[in-house]
């Protein structure tokens, strides 16, 4: 989030260094070894991240209620007087409850605790104290179970705004507030300010080292405020700034390729077997028109699943062959990049135009003839996957290249494909739906394209969400259709940030399926620490017809098509974002078949329910985007860090969206007057953008 010199400032007093925060965390009081291990699984190793590792709410424990106001099932503050002594009730060797009278003017609440024997002898008759608890009001009675309490004049728990921090196994919400209270003690005043003092002034920002303060220890809400919207403008600010000096880097206005407006793309779509929807033309007319100016183009073409983003790159390729250039077309893997052999050379070979396909695998004899071959200029259309990023990896003459799924590729390595040619045209394709606005922050450097209908003739996924008790019947449904001839995928949920727990996750269910419930069908499994080769070949006999059940982790290949797969089952629906199950659902409905996504889930929440009922109710990758952002933010929101940019630690785009649009207007006005940040004021915006990004933005 910011940067500051480990070097004495100028402005400091003699003597005195400036803080190291990229100390490690484990050195911070109250630390050491053990919990240090904890923190890292939240992504924190050192001071800095510690200080910079955001709440994601907080509990208002400053405004005390009287017992008779209290609420059932709310949270609240009482202060009252004990007027009874402890008494405790056994029920089993090791466990007992223990309950405590209190009142105040009001009335009177009996405090129970569960299993906390340390607090017998703890309060005394006619002693005041403070309870922080969920309210139980039953039959005019009123019980708070298990609260955190402060004697009288002490308010260490209570009696103020309280940070709740998202957090790991084993590492309680005390112990991550004492780590990062000792923590700012370390920084207290002795931070560097990143950003510039006429910024600060213009817009009533909150100082570097105020904010961080109240960001965590709020003295109200308006402070919380004030701090808040002081990080999100910065965070957002550094963003579009490190966006739009790629933008500019890219951005080579009057020098790139100007393709003849004599080669018509209209001879490709005319030539079809079917017709094109009202959104893809669109979209070709604006690809058209960049190819033909002498600006190089760097578009993002956005597309649901299934929405017909190939067939555009398609078009777009027979345009730049026939003026005389060749194209790259980069996948993520290579049964996407075989899939894109097929269907490039199915249409293109019509028109003379010649593909070919390089892979890590490819046999060493085949690949030098490629090089050769590509080299020479006999290859018009080289399809692959990192495979062409290799050095030796030489064009005649690039000018176009296309990467499908760019979430995929870091910005840098989009630049290492452009750098083989002369300033090419650069189409870049996801399926990954992502509201305008959010797209126009992770891809500041491209201009947009979106194909926003589906084509006439697909079929609608229907989509159920049930509950545990309905798994025998999912069951019979997913041998029935089995038994008709199709294919079904079963998504493991996604048990925790860790590799080895979700395979070994999909190891067992594979299992049991494999043992008990399906026993007669043919099931495999596949996860992400597998070797490429093993999980290719799963793929293909998926894919040919040779397995009758795949059970995956979320790796399962982006547009991948399998058109005999009719059946998504996604394990524990509750673990994924909207976002990611409406992925996973468009891994089916490819083909002729009615197709079908159920939703497995557990939980009685309501926000459980109504992400459920979304999904049900909506097909439109847009639309699900928008809410998944609406309900998650987009700190979560299909994680930024896939994009080769760091994530969002505190900005959300749907609830910021005010501080946003006054962000892209301060980068717009930094970058038409200062756009390399060389003037002495944006000295700090330089630094802190060269931190945070330059190292980082690729994969």
């Amino acid at each position: 989030m910011t940067r500051w010199h480990e070097k004495e400032r100028p402005h400091s007093a003699k003597g005195e260094k400036m803080v190291e925060l990229k100390q490690n965390v484990q050195y911070v009081k109250g630390v050491g070894p053990a919990k240090a291990e904890l923190l890292h699984k939240l992504g924190i190793d050192t001071l800095e991240d510690l200080i910079t590792y955001f709440p994601r709410t907080y509990e208002d424990r400053s405004k005390p209620k009287y017992i008779s106001d209290l609420v059932d099932g709310q949270e609240a503050l009482i202060e009252v007087i004990a007027t009874s002594n402890m008494s405790e009730v056994r029920i089993g060797k090791n466990r007992s409850i223990l309950k405590l009278i209190v009142r105040d003017e009001t009335g009177a609440c009996t405090i129970t605790w569960f299993n906390q024997k340390y607090l017998k002898g703890k309060f005394k008759i006619g002693e005041k104290y403070k309870f922080y608890g969920k309210a139980n009001v039953k039959y005019g009675k009123v019980e708070m179970i298990n609260p955190v309490f402060d004697i009288e004049d002490n308010s260490k728990n209570t009696g103020k705004i309280i940070p709740i921090y998202p957090l790991t196994y084993s590492l309680s919400q005390n112990g991550i507030r004492n780590a990062i209270e000792n923590g700012l003690k370390i920084v207290s005043g002795k931070l560097d300010e990143t950003m510039p003092e006429y910024l600060l002034k213009e817009y009533h920002l909150e100082g570097l080292n105020e904010a961080i303060k109240q960001i965590h220890f709020p003295d109200n809400f308006q402070e919380y405020k004030k701090a808040r919207d002081r990080l999100v403008f910065e965070e957002l600010l550094s963003m579009q700034l490190a966006l739009s000096g790629l933008k500019n880097k890219y951005d080579n206005e009057n020098n790139g390729i100007t393709y003849s407006k004599d080669v018509k793309m209209s001879d490709v779509i005319n030539a079809l077997p079917f017709h094109l929807t009202k959104a893809q033309l669109n979209v070709l007319e604006e690809i058209d028109k960049d190819m033909e100016s002498n600006k190089t183009m760097n578009r993002l073409l956005q597309g649901d699943v299934g929405s017909g983003k190939t067939i555009v790159s398609i078009i777009a390729t027979y345009k730049a062959v026939k003026c005389g250039y060749q194209v790259a077309i980069m996948a993520p893997t290579a049964i996407l990049a075989e899939q894109h052999m097929q269907e490039f050379t199915k249409v293109l070979e019509l028109f003379g135009i010649k593909c070919e396909l390089l892979l890590g695998g490819t046999r060493t004899k085949k690949r030098k003839e490629i090089l050769e071959n590509l080299e020479n200029g006999t290859i018009d259309v080289l399809i692959g996957t990192h495979a062409l990023l290799v050095e030796d990896v030489v064009f005649k003459n690039l000018g176009f290249v296309v990467t499908d799924e760019q979430h995929r590729f870091g910005v840098r390595q989009r630049g290492n494909i452009v750098a083989k040619g002369n300033n090419p045209d650069v189409l870049v394709m996801t399926a990954t739906p992502i509201p305008r606005t959010l797209a126009l922050i992770l891809y500041g450097d491209l201009d947009i394209s979106i194909i926003d209908e589906l084509p006439p003739n697909r079929k609608k996924i229907e989509t159920y969400a049930v509950t545990k008790g309905m798994e025998e019947r999912v069951n019979n449904f997913i041998k029935k259709n089995i038994d008709e001839g199709r294919q079904a995928y079963i998504v493991c949920p996604l048990v925790e940030e860790n590799e080895e727990i979700n395979a070994k996750a999909v190891v067992e269910l594979t299992e049991k399926y494999k043992n008990e419930v399906f026993k007669e069908y043919r099931v495999e499994y596949l996860y992400g620490k597998m070797k490429q080769k093993e999980k290719d070949e799963i793929m293909h006999n998926f894919k040919d017809g040779k397995i009758d059940i795949l059970i995956s982790t979320t790796v399962i290949e982006v547009g991948v098509n399998v058109p005999n797969a009719s059946l998504m089952i996604i394990e524990n629906a509750e673990h994924f974002g909207l976002a990611q199950l409406h992925q996973l659902r468009g891994r089916v409905g490819r083909g002729e078949y009615q197709s079908y996504c159920i939703l497995k889930y557990e939980g009685k929440s309501k926000e459980v329910k109504q992400r459920m009922k979304i999904m049900q109710e909506n097909t439109d990758g847009f639309i699900i985007a928008q809410k998944d952002l609406e309900l998650r933010g987009s700190g979560e929101f299909f994680g930024t860090k896939q994009h080769g940019l760091p994530e969002f630690k505190i900005a959300n785009l749907f609830e910021d969206m005010e501080i946003l649009k006054c962000v892209q207007s301060v980068a717009l006005k930094i970058e038409k007057t200062d756009p390399k940040l060389e003037r002495e004021e944006n000295v700090c915006l330089k630094k802190l953008i060269d931190e945070k990004f330059t190292k980082r933005v690729e994969i």
